[in-house]
């Protein structure tokens, strides 16, 4: 099943959706990207997309950016502020504006960045905004599929800059409960390719590597690699979940993040890959994808 008509992205300047557009430019799709008033998107004009101004909290400007596309891939996501103007009510109203403009125009697919395990946290409310969103997709009858990633190692480990350099990765609570992470460049290529996917419509696909794998092995793995000794610095739950309920009234990102820490902590957020390996082909190796994001930020690895 493929469309002729372009593919809009929303959510295109940032690190996911930035890979998503190039992604979908190498497969030859004609792409658009809906970028806010203000925000510079020179490099995606500069790359040959498509720009329609426009928000997620703006209906109309949804409508308009929609008009003759075939597909959307979106990457937006409040919680993360990556962006100024980002806020937890993209995640709600925004999200239900976009649902709503894909089931009016049309669309032959909506592609959702979702959230592994969505479904089990309400106690986590970003996480349970993707849920949402993947409920209000059913209920339109909008053909969509839902990629649920774990969490991000690319992302999750290099906040202060590249870990390796420093030998010690830092984590949110127990280093030593697996759980199920992504690279970003993966998730980006599996979610091109769901435009075009055969028979996955109505479908969550839970979005991982071969297997689950604690901090502390991801801290084994690279220090392997590098032929180093790469530590964990560990911040315990309990001392998140204070500085969470401190901060809630200024700051309500931090008693969701308390939330999700916690959750990591059940052992529970693990992917299974069965149906990632049938549409997308086999998950990366731990392994391969750990010594990826280690060359990745410009380092030799051993062999």
């Amino acid at each position: 099943m493929s469309g002729s008509g372009p593919v809009l992205v929303v959510g295109g300047t940032g690190m996911l959706g930035g890979q998503i557009v190039t992604e979908l430019l190498a497969r030859g799709k004609r792409t658009r990207a809906l970028v806010r008033p203000g925000s510079d998107a020179t490099g995606l004009q500069t790359a040959g997309v498509d720009i329609a101004r426009g928000d997620m909290m703006d209906p109309g400007s949804l409508l308009s950016a929609m008009d003759g596309i075939d597909a959307v891939i979106t990457s937006a996501a409040g919680y993360t502020r990556h962006s100024k103007g980002d806020s937890a009510d993209i995640d709600t109203v925004g999200n239900a504006n976009l649902v709503e403009a894909a089931s009016r125009a049309g669309v032959r697919r909506f592609v959702l960045t979702s959230i592994l395990s969505c479904d089990q946290t309400p106690q986590v409310p970003h996480f349970w905004h993707k849920k949402l969103a993947e409920d209000r997709l059913e209920e339109l009858g909008v053909p969509f599929v839902a990629l649920r990633p774990g969490a991000f190692l690319d992302q999750v480990t290099r906040f202060g800059g590249d870990p390796f350099i420093k030998r010690r990765l830092t984590w949110l609570g127990s280093a030593r409960t697996p759980l199920t992470f992504v690279l970003t460049s993966d998730l980006a290529r599996y979610l091109a390719d769901a435009v075009d996917a055969e028979g996955v419509d109505g479908e969550r696909i839970e979005i991982g590597w071969d297997r689950p794998v604690a901090m502390q092995d991801i801290a084994a793995i690279a220090g392997r690699l590098l032929d180093e000794h790469i530590r964990v610095r560990t911040i315990p739950t309990g001392l998140i979940r204070a500085i969470g309920v401190l901060l809630a009234r200024v700051n309500p990102m931090a008693k969701d993040l308390a939330a999700m820490i916690d959750w990591f902590q059940t052992g529970r957020y693990i992917a299974d890959t069965t149906r990632q390996s049938e549409v997308f082909g086999t998950p990366p190796t731990a392994e391969d994808a750990i010594a990826r994001f280690v060359t990745g930020l410009g380092h030799q690895v051993r062999g």
